[in-house]
């Protein structure tokens, strides 16, 4: 048998050779490949809708730049934050961060906040793959503009369980001509302030405010007038180019702040094939609402007239609007972008039909042959009330009557070492007091402030039922969709009125509920989650309504700290943790 001499006198003969270069091979299919990017985080003027304003912008570009990898490989972010008076941190929004709960994100949870001049290193796996997208988490710099694509694919020689000709990608998103800095102080005063209906809706980070309306007299900042550029290239409509006949891939993320979308294709239906990075039943659907921290995939033929261009287009739910709709251009056949459609901005469903929004939430299933189904039953059960309250002559959100306040120590630190001065180590409470009314709860004055955490035994698994209720203006309730950091969880149902926990839990989808990470609960009703804490770290599960989080509407889960490593120094150095 012929041998092969590998240098340093080692011979090997061919199978084991074979067999060598088979597993080197396999190693690096497994490990997956690495991807290096250098980021510089600036301040920005741009024009989005045709309003100049200061932007949070990476690398001078706006939407950030898009990351495109396949399932088991590593991203590597250099992260230079050349901002001058203000610190950063981003999320990676649906990446369950297995092994690295310290580069999730999230400002004085898993990481101390990256201060001016400084540079930091996100370094991670991204596992599964799907459609995800990055964000600011500090404040409400989302808002500002800072965010960009995630776009997972799968391993080599993997298919996905439908086809299609091509593929494109956009995140949407609402936009305000005051700047964060202005709505947080709104947020935290005396009186309250709130931040409005924003002035604009942006498809790919593009949308068209109306000029005329903007006055010359308007003065913002140090006194410069607002600028309005309706040719501003910056604020030319986004165009989707497609061939007539071919099927495309849409991958579709919402970052908004406040509102949630409704998207349309003007003419074209839409199946919707990927949720939060799983696949679901196919759903064939003339429009698609988007809750913030949502992600879809939909397919869609371009087998209308060809001769003409169509719209793209998002309008606001659940929120009685005013502002106007987003529009995009889907351009047929290389006609020229300046083709604008000559119909009508399409229409969306009523704002406040949310039996509609409800019954589209409903559809969205676990697809055939790729269900996981949940576990049959939970070893914990929490129940979470939504209220709006006053503490301390402020407007907050709470839950369970603890509006939620970070400290200044990353809590997985805090938690990791025993350091208890540095957080509330009262964990909140399970259940909310009852008796409940969801209808007129009151202003509520025994809410307050609070760090505390949710801790989980590892491997346990966990259901939580969010309850929504009304704010504190009568006959208004609003839809909150929430995130959970770290995990996927099964959808296990939805309801209308106060959740009974005799009841309600017989009609939990045990079949085919979908996996998701962010969910809607809707106005006067609430929605049933199941996951397991099997992800060692701590967690945020938390409203993805900018105001809302920043107004206290969030918890903090923890499991399995214990099996974690010596946390990285470069997260640390805040709070008691630099001192230790």
């Amino acid at each position: 048998m012929k041998r092969f001499d590998l240098g340093c006198g080692w011979p090997i003969s061919l199978p084991r050779l074979m067999l060598l270069i088979g597993i080197v091979l396999n190693l690096a299919v497994t490990t997956g490949a690495t991807g290096h990017y250098k980021w510089k985080v600036d301040y920005l003027y741009f024009s989005p809708d045709c309003v100049e304003k200061a932007i949070i912008a990476i690398n001078g570009q706006y939407p950030g730049p898009t990351i495109v990898a396949r399932a088991g490989d590593t991203i590597v972010v250099e992260l230079e934050n050349a901002m001058p008076t203000e610190s950063v941190v981003i999320h990676w929004h649906g990446i369950r961060q297995i092994g690295t709960p310290w580069f999730d994100g999230v400002p004085f949870v898993s990481q101390c906040p990256i201060s001016p001049g400084e540079t930091f290193t996100y370094k991670f796996v991204v596992g599964r793959p799907g459609t995800y997208f990055y964000h600011g988490h500090l404040g409400m710099q989302r808002a500002a503009g800072f965010y960009g694509s995630l776009i997972v694919d799968l391993k080599r020689g993997k298919r996905e369980p439908f086809t299609y000709d091509g593929e494109l990608s956009i995140v949407v998103n609402d936009w305000w001509h005051s700047s964060v800095y202005d709505q947080e102080t709104g947020l935290f005063s005396i009186p309250f302030r709130f931040v409005g209906e924003p002035q604009s809706l942006l498809i790919a980070g593009r949308g068209r405010y109306n000029c005329s309306l903007v006055p010359t007299s308007s003065v913002v900042g140090d006194g410069d007038c607002l600028k309005c550029n309706s040719e501003s290239p910056q604020c030319q409509p986004y165009v989707l180019p497609v061939q007539s006949g071919k099927t495309y891939r849409l991958r579709i993320a919402s970052v908004a702040s406040l509102s949630s979308l409704n998207f349309i294709l003007e003419g074209h239906n839409m199946t919707i094939v990927e949720a939060d990075g799983y696949y679901v039943d196919p759903v064939i659907v003339q429009n698609l609402d988007l809750y913030s921290g949502e992600t879809y995939s939909v397919l869609f033929t371009a087998n209308q007239n060809p001769s003409r261009n169509y719209w793209a287009a998002i309008n606001v739910r659940g929120r009685k609007p005013v502002t106007p709709t987003g529009l995009a251009i889907l351009n047929y056949n290389s006609n020229p972008s300046s083709l604008l459609p000559s119909t009508a901005s399409p229409v969306s469903p009523a704002w406040n039909d949310f039996d509609y929004s409800l019954s589209q939430s409903k559809l969205i299933l676990a697809r055939k042959g790729y269900e996981v189904p949940p576990p049959p039953r939970p070893d914990r059960q929490l129940i979470l009330l939504t209220t709006q309250n006053n503490i301390d002559g402020r407007t907050k959100w709470a839950i369970n009557n603890i509006s939620y306040v970070p400290t200044s120590t990353p809590v997985l630190a805090a938690l990791k070492y025993g350091w208890k001065n540095a957080y509330d180590p009262i964990p909140p409470p399970d259940y909310p007091a009852l008796p409940m009314n969801i209808i007129a709860p009151p202003a509520n004055p025994n809410a307050k402030a609070g760090s505390g955490v949710y801790t989980f035994h590892f491997g346990s698994v966990v259901d939580v039922i969010i309850q929504n209720s009304n704010t504190l203006n009568r006959n208004n309730s609003e839809i909150h969709p929430w995130h959970l950091h770290g995990h996927d969880f099964w959808v296990l149902g939805y309801g209308k009125g106060i959740f009974d926990p005799a009841n309600d839990p017989k009609s939990y989808n045990l079949k085919n509920a979908p996996l998701k990470n962010t969910v809607a609960v809707f106005p006067y009703g609430w929605v049933a989650i199941r996951f397991k804490a099997d992800n060692p770290g701590v967690w945020p599960f938390h409203c993805h309504v900018e105001a809302h989080f920043h107004m206290g509407m969030g918890v903090i889960f923890a499991e399995g700290l214990d099996k974690l490593p010596k946390i990285p120094k470069s997260v640390l150095g805040c709070g008691f943790s630099k001192y230790h």
